[in-house]
């Protein structure tokens, strides 16, 4: 065992309390990675609020980034001193893993939120026992974090380490959804709905398909003014004018592709709305479990749009995160605008500039 200090949740809404705590060792699959930095995710936040059924006390933190410390016995992937990227979690042995869905385990909602390993442990304590933690198989808002062999991604050593931890979630989902999933072709118009980290990712990614027109939506407009620097070639403030009818003007009757990022069911019904005939739109929002949508039927049945649920960007990390890394050292993903780092003593700082649009990917930098 070892001791680590690390930011808990111990009631609903908060505040992110940084503590001692005790680590087990690596069991014989696992990892430990002594964390450089750590991106905030809003995912972070649905979990601190509850706005999705995660057990408290936790450890959150699910954009980790490190330097493997030790490995256990069984552990083939990685080694000691490999620089790491830790993503989300997947059981490997369920029907969609074994097709090669892994965003789609059917164990994902357990080993992503269940604050446990697969078989129900933790590996975090205090002195009064047990916290949950394993939160997307790591927990890493903390100076070191134990993961699986299978979701701690290797990662160049000449990359920046302490800036790739948001390639484990937030960035991997804009990015991936636009290029795994919705499959974005060249000369294909593609609409944003949301201006935040994923909203901007997929900007950059559409860019990368080759996509000619790239609508950023959002209502903030410094936001805006950034998705036309990352690549969009036209933006729309939602509270000055009709995005339906703007991105639909825009693009000749409709996109092609729409993404929609925020999680509000009005953003996602105009995203739906905007799209031409045989469209798809795809939803990586993450709204409060049951939230319900309603659209127009006829709307979407006789122009043949399709409507799409996507995690995690449809991404299979050890392929998908060493492409992102190198599209960023080449200059064409440059996703380090969107970043401001702050200490692990004001993660509480942090989570509040977020939710305040102040900062758009916030990175936890753990001092050691």
């Amino acid at each position: 065992m070892m001791e680590i200090r690390a930011a808990t949740i111990r009631q609903k809404g908060g505040p992110f309390r940084i503590e001692n705590l005790i680590l087990d060792e690596p069991r014989p699959d696992e990892v430990l990675v002594r964390i450089a930095a750590t991106g905030m995710c809003h995912t972070d936040m649905v979990a601190r609020d509850q706005l999705y059924d995660v057990p408290l006390p936790i450890v959150l933190g699910h954009e980790g980034a490190g330097v493997v410390e030790r490995v256990g016995s069984n552990v083939k992937k990685v080694t000691a001193g490999d620089h790491v990227v830790l993503t989300y979690m997947w059981c490997g042995h369920c029907r969609p893993c074994l097709h090669g869905d892994l965003t789609y385990c059917q164990n994902f909602y357990a080993l992503n939120f269940g604050g446990a390993r697969e078989d129900g442990s933790s590996s975090a304590r205090d002195a009064h026992g047990s916290l949950h933690d394993h939160f997307f198989g790591q927990s890493s808002f903390g100076t070191f974090a134990l993961t699986h062999e299978r979701n701690a991604i290797k990662v160049p050593r000449e990359a920046p380490l302490e800036l790739l931890g948001p390639l484990g979630c937030g960035i991997q989902t804009g990015a991936g959804a636009v290029i795994n999933a919705l499959k974005v072709n060249p000369g294909a118009s593609f609409a944003a709905f949301g201006g935040g980290a994923v909203g901007l990712s997929a900007v950059m990614a559409a860019r990368v398909t080759g996509a000619t027109t790239i609508i950023a939506v959002d209502v903030v407009p410094s936001r805006l003014e950034l998705a036309r620097e990352l690549g969009a070639t036209h933006t729309v403030n939602s509270r000055e004018t009709d995005p339906v009818a703007t991105v639909r003007k825009i693009s000749g009757g409709g996109v092609e592709y729409a993404l929609e990022s925020s999680g509000r069911p009005q953003v996602l019904r105009q995203a739906i709305d905007a799209l031409g005939i045989r469209g798809t739109c795809g939803i990586v929002g993450a709204p409060a479990l049951g939230t319900e949508v309603s659209f127009d039927v006829n709307g979407v049945m006789t122009t043949g749009k399709r409507i799409l649920g996507i995690i995690e960007g449809d991404s299979i990390p050890d392929l998908f995160i060493p492409a992102l890394v190198e599209l960023y050292m080449q200059g064409r993903f440059p996703f380090d605008k969107l970043v401001k780092f702050y200490p692990l003593d004001r993660i509480n700082e942090a989570a509040e500039d977020s939710e305040k649009g102040i900062t758009i990917k916030p990175i936890i930098r753990v001092a050691l």
